[in-house]
């Protein structure tokens, strides 16, 4: 993302995960995992909203720690369904958010994978914020927000989606009473509305 960037790997339950790790400048205020898009339609921790929500959380004080899922660029294994992917982001969790408060994020798939992960560690773990973008509800059994996390919660979706409709967002958030944030006019990857996403997670973050 910028010069400061570092890249490494952790060891993953299907073998190593390559990692990018971005830090804000000054005191962290602890660690944000955020998951990529779908490892088989062309996902990786490079997807531009992934690096608009590291940039996002940085902007806040946060480290932003994105990965690719396993079979993606270096990240050894083969593609899960979300099972194995679940695990690799715990295992990046685990490995570099043993303590502490967290953030964890997604975009599309990976807001499909995190929902889980976050009704895995809710109650475990300090959850200080979750980030929903282009949650894959159409595609997906996306896991329900714990009531206790709804105002911690940001879920953003665009009005013209043509990848998951916002019509199967509203039908996974209905239920549970969780707002939706929609952005007039935007698609699913946000395109020429990356500013406006990366403002919409700075303002969640910072309220």
């Amino acid at each position: 993302m910028n010069a400061q960037t570092e890249f490494l790997s952790v060891a993953g339950p299907a073998g190593a995960l390559e990692l990018a790790i971005d830090r804000p400048a000054g005191e962290t205020r602890g660690t944000a995992v955020i998951a990529h898009p779908h490892p088989l339609h062309g996902g990786t921790m490079t997807n531009k909203v992934v690096q608009t929500l590291a940039r996002a959380f940085v902007q806040a004080g946060w480290t932003a720690v994105r990965f690719n899922f396993r079979g993606v660029g270096g990240s050894a294994g083969a593609y899960d369904e979300g099972r194995g992917e679940l695990d690799d982001l715990l295992a990046v969790v685990d490995a570099h958010a043993p303590s502490g408060p967290i953030c964890l994020a997604g975009f599309s798939f990976g807001s499909f994978v995190t929902s889980h992960a976050v009704a895995r560690l809710h109650g475990a773990r300090d959850i200080q914020h979750l980030v929903l973008v282009g949650t894959a509800a159409s595609r997906f059994d996306v896991a329900p927000v714990a009531a206790e996390l709804h105002a911690r919660t940001l879920v953003v979706h665009g009005e013209h989606d043509d990848t998951v409709p916002l019509s199967s967002v509203m039908d996974w958030a209905r239920p549970q009473s969780l707002p939706v944030l929609v952005v007039p006019g935007g698609g699913h990857f946000f395109h020429g509305q990356l500013p406006l996403l990366r403002d919409l997670v700075l303002r969640h973050l910072r309220a």
